[in-house]
């Protein structure tokens, strides 16, 4: 009533899209549902594919499979990215979720070896190729799509979301897994259990697409439309116009891929194979650091609306520099010592990760934004996360697991020798 009588009002608070944000996101749940179903299930269907006679051949075969998958990222980035820019994110979301879902139903019907012979192998090569190109192009098209759609006040919020997602669909493969080896014999796992997990990713898939048939497309796409149509050799323009962008992006892209794959991968095998770590302890502290990731990422975007994004990438990349040396000490056989290296890793993570979309989409004008984001984030991606697990283990094996630790702390510092120079873009409007 008193703001009313001085001819004020208070400002409306801002309701968020749920349906909208679930909806764009729901696409990140599911491709990385599907990828981490794959390596949680490998040594289930590895002699499947290849010839069973020889298990540690058939799971070298069925790894180096997912591993070939991560090299075709940058390619999915690239013409997935283009794609988006050219005819709009909500294409090109529906494209990147239809080949992530119909990859996983391939794989959960596929023959197998001992039905069609080397056929098999070659069908889950390209079922995982195609996942991989997917993989590539969903986080250019969401994070471009999340950025375009929130109001430059909120965009730290709506980019929390892509992550959040992302959380939630590695507790839910994890639990699968669970599931799964709880309730069926090794035997069963092996004939048809595996499958069952792949056909829960596609039919996910599947339902991701009937929900983002409802999405609306940007008005960002629809005004730089024509630009778009126009721009020849958008790589190459990102590039020549953007090289500071693409220096930037790829710098916080390699500590950010190098904290993932650090923590949601390299640090499991590594604590159960170098430092005798009980497994049940090392799975129930990841479970708890990703619960801990996943709680976080909404405030720290909601966080980064009010203080800016460039302090947050400061306190994660600073802390991450000073503090993963000491914290891989911590990685030993005791449960309250791993929930400590777990929730402070991860932790600090979230401050990068919720907020991830928003700096993405603030670096590139909307013509270049979805082939700029796909291109080199998926290229750092490739070179640096895709080879962290092989790193950790041959350092390990040679007799220095510390290096790998000092390699992040590098990285770590590097990234905040950039950031310095990104500038802030807190409530601004994007290009």
């Amino acid at each position: 009533m008193a703001d009313t009588v001085r001819g004020t009002q208070a400002p409306e608070q801002h309701k968020l899209p749920v349906k909208t944000l679930v909806s764009a996101s729901i696409g990140n749940a599911v491709e990385w549902f599907d990828w981490t179903v794959y390596a949680t299930f490998v040594v289930f269907f590895a002699g499947q594919f290849f010839p069973s006679e020889n298990e540690a051949l058939a799971l070298i075969g069925a790894t180096s499979t997912y591993a070939l998958a991560f090299f075709f990222r940058p390619l999915g980035g690239l013409l997935l990215g283009r794609f988006a820019d050219l005819k709009g994110r909500k294409a090109g979301m529906l494209l990147t979720i239809l080949l992530m879902a119909g990859g996983s139903m391939v794989i959960a019907i596929l023959p197998t070896y001992e039905q069609v012979g080397w056929f098999a192998p070659i069908l889950l090569l390209l079922a995982r190729v195609a996942q991989g190109m997917s993989l590539g192009g969903e986080v250019s098209n969401a994070s471009a799509y999340l950025g375009e759609i929130a109001p430059p006040a909120h965009r730290g919020r709506y980019s929390s979301f892509f992550y959040v997602s992302t959380g939630s669909a590695l507790l839910a493969a994890s639990l699968l897994g669970v599931l799964l080896t709880s309730v069926l014999t090794d035997d069963q796992l092996e004939s048809y259990g595996w499958r069952i997990a792949f056909f829960i990713g596609g039919l996910l898939g599947f339902i991701g697409m009937w929900l983002r048939r409802s999405l609306v497309e940007t008005e960002q796409f629809e005004e730089n439309a024509e630009k778009a149509r126009a721009t020849k050799n958008p790589l190459l323009q990102t590039i020549k116009h953007h090289p500071k962008a693409v220096v930037q992006l790829c710098a916080f892209t390699l500590l950010s891929t190098l904290s993932y794959y650090t923590f949601f991968s390299a640090l499991t095998p590594f604590a159960i194979s170098f430092r005798d770590a009980d497994k049940t302890d090392v799975f129930i502290a990841l479970s708890i650091g990703t619960a801990l990731f996943v709680a976080l990422c909404y405030p720290f975007g909601k966080l980064s609306d009010h203080i800016g994004r460039k302090p947050q990438l400061l306190i994660w990349s600073g802390a991450m520099a000073v503090l993963i040396v000491p914290l891989s000490f911590l990685v030993r056989d005791n449960l309250f010592s791993l929930i400590v290296v777990f929730c402070v890793g991860l932790g600090l993570y979230a401050l990068m990760a919720s907020i991830a979309p928003a700096i993405m989409s603030e670096l590139f004008p909307t013509e270049l934004r979805a082939t700029g984001i796909g291109a080199w984030y998926n290229l750092t991606v490739a070179l640096f996360g895709g080879t962290a697990p092989l790193v950790i283990t041959a350092l390990s094996d040679a007799g220095h697991p510390l290096w790998f630790f000092w390699y992040v702390a590098i990285a770590a510092a590097v990234a905040f020798a950039v950031i310095l120079t990104l500038r802030e873009t807190k409530g601004t409007e994007l290009r």
